[in-house]
Parts: structure tokens; sequence; C-alpha cells
């Protein structure tokens, strides 16, 4: 009998932050600019020069510590982490190691061992040809980037597939990104995210050999990425291979895994207490007000949805985006009684929809506000118009921004309200179709279908779809 393997995924998450300087000296921030005219001695780690923390980015760092539940050190301190690459100037990172800012945390299911400030490193550029200083295959150096604060976000090994990692990530981005400290926008790279991955026997305790996933740049590639590491090492066992501790790279375009070079341990580095810099021990006061200055985050927001009504997966959209949870609870306060479920469903269905098939306008740029939806949505519940025409009403209010009652009226669209003419209406349906009438009566009520949609062509989508079953089984004997 075979045995099963099982996942064992930790992750090491990235986030720069949205200071206007950076982490060490006075240069300012940026994306996009040309490289290296962001640059300072410091930075560049000139002979004689000394580093000075940045209060935003420690504030900030205790925010996110606050966020995701962990306990905020009273103490913390920075640490030498020696490497050398040529996109490290100083030949050291300064990170914290020994004491971070924030351990012990939870962020829905998973465990948070740590979080800690650092410098992030330059960004080296390989040009493929044509690069800037010798015209041919080359790799360049933008230190623009070099010392831009950085928040590493350490998780326990508590994810067990590239879905579940995929999922609890988007809740981590959308929960900073309520934070304001940080735009986690992952195509420009100010969220990054390393997947340490190996797999073990299903019902066993100990871990495998794990090999790192590094710097993918979407959760959706992080997902990929992770189950074809996770195929591959049970590849490799099921052969009778061994799982080797490696650093890799996963191409979205092809599909494949390459390997970068083997993975460090935690001596490699030669870890050691930075001498430039002092604890760093923020007052009672900065770390209360690093607690109490939370707003209400996705996961509690979603809890609160669930709570009145609104489905989970409603609930997580509208949660995981603030502009949408802004306008849906719009919708609540303009429309005096609506169902929050049945609201819920219209903006993250049928509104969301519309906006997407009208040229992918995003909802800062839509012409239908809260309160008109809301009345939308009223004239519904109230059967003034049907769902069918109401949702032909959104595709105009979406386009030109009129009010529901307009369109109505200019359509034609008001619901039948004559009970009498609906009930002539579904006679002549049930004799003009006399073989779907006849297998409905024979028990085959599927067949009802075709007698509904007759009545609807006939009222134009006006009646009320509740009322016309029920006139058509009362004439046809159920």
């Amino acid at each position: 009998m075979s045995t099963e393997y099982e996942a064992v995924i930790g992750l090491e998450i990235h986030v720069q932050l949205s200071t206007r300087t950076k982490m060490f000296c006075g240069c300012e921030l940026s994306f996009g600019d040309e490289p290296n005219v962001h640059t300072c001695p410091v930075c560049l780690a000139l002979p004689g020069v000394l580093p000075v923390p940045n209060e935003k980015a420690v504030q900030y760092a205790l925010q996110i510590g606050a966020a995701l539940g962990c306990e905020l050190s009273p103490v913390s301190t920075f640490d030498r982490k020696n490497y050398f690459y040529p996109d490290n100037p100083k030949a050291y990172q300064i990170t914290q190691a020994t004491y971070p800012f924030a351990v012990n945390g939870r962020l829905g299911e998973v465990r948070i061992h740590h979080a800690h400030l650092e410098e992030d490193a330059a960004k080296t550029i390989h040009t493929g040809g044509g690069g800037r200083i010798s015209g041919s295959d080359a790799s360049e150096v933008d230190f623009n980037r070099g010392g831009t604060p950085l928040v590493e976000i350490v998780t326990e090994p508590d994810l067990r597939s590239g879905a579940q990692v995929r999922e609890w990530g988007q809740l981590l981005r959308a929960t900073i990104r309520q934070l304001g400290v940080s735009d986690v926008n992952m195509e420009e790279g100010s969220l990054r995210c390393d997947a340490n991955i190996s797999v073990r026997p299903v019902g066993s305790d100990e871990l495998g050999t794990k090999t790192e996933l590094k710097n993918m740049n979407s959760f959706r590639f992080i997902e990929r990425g992770i189950e074809a590491e996770v195929t591959r090492q049970k590849e490799v066992i099921a052969a009778g291979g061994e799982v080797e501790q490696e650093t890799l790279h996963f191409d979205p375009s092809t599909g494949e895994l390459h390997s970068l070079r083997s993975k460090e341990e935690a001596h490699d580095y030669r870890y050691l207490p930075e001498p430039d810099l002092v604890p760093v021990v923020p007052s009672p006061e900065t770390l209360e007000m690093a607690k109490s200055s939370l707003p209400e985050l996705p996961a509690a927001r979603a809890r609160r949805y669930e709570e009145i009504g609104v489905s989970g997966q409603a609930a997580l959209l509208l949660s995981f985006e603030v502009e949408w949870a802004e306008y849906f609870e719009g919708v609540l306060e303009a429309g005096t009684g609506i169902d929050p479920r049945v609201a819920a469903n219209w903006v993250t269905g049928e509104l969301a929809a519309e906006l997407r098939r009208q040229d992918d306008r995003p909802l800062a740029e839509s012409k239908v506000g809260p309160a008109a939806l809301a009345t939308l949505i009223n004239m519904v519940a109230e059967k003034k118009i049907s769902h069918g025409s109401g949702k032909s009403v959104l595709e105009e209010m979406v386009s030109s921004g009129a009010e529901p009652e307009s369109v109505v009226a200019e359509q034609g669209l008001e619901q039948i309200s004559d009970s009498g003419e609906l009930e002539r209406i579904v006679i002549q349906a049930i004799e003009d179709n006399p073989k779907p009438a006849e297998q409905v009566r024979s028990g085959n009520e599927k067949a009802i279908g075709a007698l509904v949609g007759a009545v609807m062509k006939a009222t134009q989508g006006r009646a009320d779809g509740g009322e016309v079953n029920r006139l058509l089984r009362q004439h046809l004997g159920l």
C-alpha cells in the first residue's frame, strides 16, 4: 500500500511600507523613476555614514503587528545579516533577527511566528542585451529601491495547498491595504511572497526537507508554483530519491521550476547585533495607539456581514475591497428595510457584472450611486418591476447614469399589477401551447418552463415569476 503525502507550507511575506522616505536615510521612495536618482551616502554605504531609523516605519510596523494579533515587543533590536550581492553595497542587510517587533500572532487559521522590520535591497536588472552601461548582456543595479522600509511576516507551516495559500494571501493583502500602510501592489513589488514547501506522510508530525519558492508576483502564480513543487517533491520520493534543500524559481509562462541555489541556513548569514543602532523602545502610549487606531479589518467585517445574513462568498468579496464594502453599506443606509442578503447579491452580482461588461469600469467611476441602486432593489422587492426588468434597468443606469424610475417609465417596464389581465395571458399561453401543458398534467413538471417562457414573452418580462407559476399550476390542476 503506497504512502499518502501531504504538503506543509509556510510563508515569508515582504511588505514595502508607504513611508515618504527610506528606512535609515532621508531619500524619497519612488517607483518608476530614472535609476539611481534617489540615493545618498547612507543607502549607498559610503564610508563613515550612520543609519537613522524612520519613526513612521516603526509606527506602521506596529500597526501591522497589531492587525495580525501579535504581541508587540516593548523592546526590539536591529541586527546585521551578512551576505554579498551586487544589490547590497554594505555587504550586510539591517534587519531584526533576535528581537523582532511583533511575535505570536494569528490571521484567520494561520499562525504568525513573527514580523520584523528591515531594509530592502536595490533592484538588479538583467538586461539580456542593450544594457545602459555596456550595450550588451549585463546585470545593472538601480539603488532607488535600496533602503526601502520592509516588514517581513513569517508564518508557521500551517498551510496545506496552493489554493489555501492564495486565499489566505488575499486576506493578508486586504488586511494590510485596509491599514493604509502599504499599497501591497504585487506587480510593482510592494508585496512579495516566498513559500517554504515540504511534504510528509499524512498523519506525521515531522517536517520534511523544505525548498523555497522565491519572489512570486501574484497569488495565482504562487498557487500554481506551489502545486508544481508539491507534485515534484512527491515524484522524487516515489522514485526513491530524497528532496534537496534549495531555492527555486517558478516560470508561470512554461509551468517549469528552476533551481537557483542551495537554500541558506541562518548560520550562513553570521547574524550579529547592529552596533550603529540602539534598541527600539516604543512608549506604552505608542503601543496602545497601534492597537486602538486599527480600522475594522476584513476578517471582522466579513463576520459582521454574515451575522446580518449576507452569504459567506459575498461577505468575503465585500470585505476584501474597502470601496465595495462602503458602497454596500451606502445601499443599506439609503434603502430602508432592504434585505442585506439581497443587497449584497445585487452589489457583488448584477452591478459588478454590468460594470465589467461595460468597458470593465471600476466602481469609483460608476454612474450608479448607492441610493439609486437601493431604489432599484426596492422596486423589485415591492414587485413594481420584475427581477429581469430590474437587470435591464441597471444596464441603462450603468450606461447613462439615469434614475431607475425614469428608465422604468420610459421603457414601460412596470410589472403587470392587474391580476385579471395576467390570468388571461396565462390561460392563453396554455391554449397556445397544448403539448407542454399536457406534459405538465401528466406529471412532467419541468415542462412548465416552456409555459412560463411564453407568458414572459407575452408580457415582455413584466410579469412576476412567482405569480405566473402559481396561476399556471392553478389552471393546470396541480
